[in-house]
């Protein structure tokens, strides 16, 4: 572990292979991973319906104002006289216009403290979509760094194909001469029907790490470039688990999340106090021409719901507590995440090391185990088993430089840093501030809801 740092320096093998003229590079795929998320276009839109949630909360402050025209007929017929009522048959018509204007003047800071609540919903949306982000690049990684490992993985399939096609053609030839019996052969028969499976499966797998590159980027793969040097990441796993406490967004989803529960007791209180409320009225009967001006003020307070409000408080006071303990979890869980991937990383580490000793001691096994063949010394099942290892090292190696590489940006995820804008991508970001100074005010047909329109014009809707 103290040689962490500088091991994640080295890029070996695949990293390390040159750029390729015209071919994709890792961030090519990254850009197009957070170009064309459906997820991310999914969640950005549910960002723009809590930054309205916040306009409501505002628009709950201000006064509602009602325009009402009414106009009525009605028909009367009596056909029988009784008492004093004398048969009578006629038509009546009714007109009026109205404006009337409502506003709550006080309920105990409940309207405010909506709209904080409001803001701190969106706020841990906010954090919610960065968490989507580097979902989505992660998986981006993953696709192109699995991929390019799957395309290695066929090309070690074919060669140890050809090498046993020419080990049954070698063991045909010496059977000929009586050098070794049909057994040697049928068991040469019997691997290359093997590699030749193996060779299958890998294809498969080659097909599937093609189908998963397009899932996360948008489009199927071409001529990928090597793998760049991976961004930096932490000097110590100490420090790695304070940058994730500080700054990853589960963590201040959660948060915001907290404060918000904070905010739900305020209101729940609120509903426990009084209400007052105004109203002013304009009105003209056009029947008549008699028009009517009216204000008037009303105090409400609640003396008995059925326990209804109280108990309402009560949930609010058990959610905040649910919303620290959640904080807290959610602090060990980064925490776990960080610890994880960073040993993780260690561990493919070390199997590289390990894979490297291992290949050149099957290669060394393999060439004297082939040399000793040919003096009549060695059968040929031990060169094929020989060769069998030596190929299984050298995956072995694949995999783990894979998963090392994989696991650098696995690492900056539980970090809170695997972000568009930490990985200097270069790519347009969303911009969730414009939408919401947009809408924070509640606009209706304004200059703010002209620009509204050409935000919703730039996104596409």
């Amino acid at each position: 572990m103290r040689k962490i740092v500088r091991v994640l320096g080295l890029v070996a093998g695949m990293a390390t292979a040159p750029v390729v003229a015209g071919a994709e590079t890792l961030a090519d795929a990254l850009v197009a991973a957070y170009t064309n998320s459906n997820l991310l276009d999914q969640n950005q839109a549910v960002l723009r319906a809590a930054d309205e949630d916040a306009a409501i909360a505002v628009a709950s402050l201000r006064p509602v104002v009602n325009f009402v025209a009414q106009a009525g007929w009605r028909k009367y017929d009596n056909d029988v006289a009784s008492g004093s009522l004398p048969r009578a048959n006629f038509e009546t018509s009714s007109s009026s216009l109205s404006l009337t204007a409502q506003m709550v003047l006080w309920a105990g800071g409940r309207g405010q403290l909506r709209a904080d609540a409001a803001r701190e919903a969106v706020l841990a949306t906010r954090s919610a979509l960065v968490s989507v982000e580097q979902e989505v690049l992660l998986n981006a990684v993953a696709a192109y760094v699995r991929y390019g490992l799957a395309a290695e993985i066929v090309g070690l399939r074919e060669s140890n194909v050809r090498v046993i096609t020419k080990e049954l053609r070698a063991a045909k030839d010496r059977f000929d001469v009586g050098e070794i019996t049909q057994t040697d052969v049928s068991q040469a028969e019997a691997a290359l029907a093997l590699a030749q499976a193996n060779l299958a499966a890998a294809q498969g797998d080659l097909m599937i790490a093609r189908e998963n590159y397009k899932a996360a980027t948008g489009h199927y793969p071409g001529r990928l470039s090597g793998l760049p040097k991976p961004p930096a990441t932490a000097k110590s796993l100490e420090e790695a688990k304070a940058v994730a406490q500080r700054g990853h967004p589960a963590v201040i989803q959660v948060q915001h999340q907290a404060k918000a529960a904070e905010l739900g007791v305020q209101i729940a209180k609120t509903v426990l106090g009084p209400t007052v409320s105004a109203e002013v009225s304009v009105g003209k009967d056009l029947d008549t021409g008699i028009g009517n001006v009216g204000a008037g003020l009303s105090f409400n307070q609640t003396l008995y719901a059925g326990g209804g409000n109280s108990a309402s408080y009560r949930q609010a006071l058990a959610n905040k507590d649910a919303a620290r303990a959640g904080l807290l979890q959610t602090v060990v869980g980064v925490e776990q995440s960080v610890g994880t991937a960073w040993a993780n990383l260690a561990v493919a580490n070390a199997s590289i090391d390990a894979s490297r000793k291992q290949i050149a001691a099957a290669q060394r096994a393999f060439d004297g185990v082939r040399e000793e063949a040919t003096l009549g010394a060695r059968t040929t099942l031990d060169v094929l088993n020989a060769e069998q290892d030596l190929l299984s090292a050298r995956a072995a190696r694949l995999e783990a430089e894979a998963n090392r590489y994989i696991g650098i940006y696995n690492l900056l995820a539980t970090m809170g840093l695997l972000t568009a804008e930490h990985l200097k991508l270069g790519v347009p970001t969303y911009d969730p501030e414009a939408y919401y100074n947009a809408v924070k005010n509640a606009p209706a047909m304004s200059a703010q809801g002209k620009a509204l329109d050409r935000i919703l014009k730039k996104i596409g809707n």
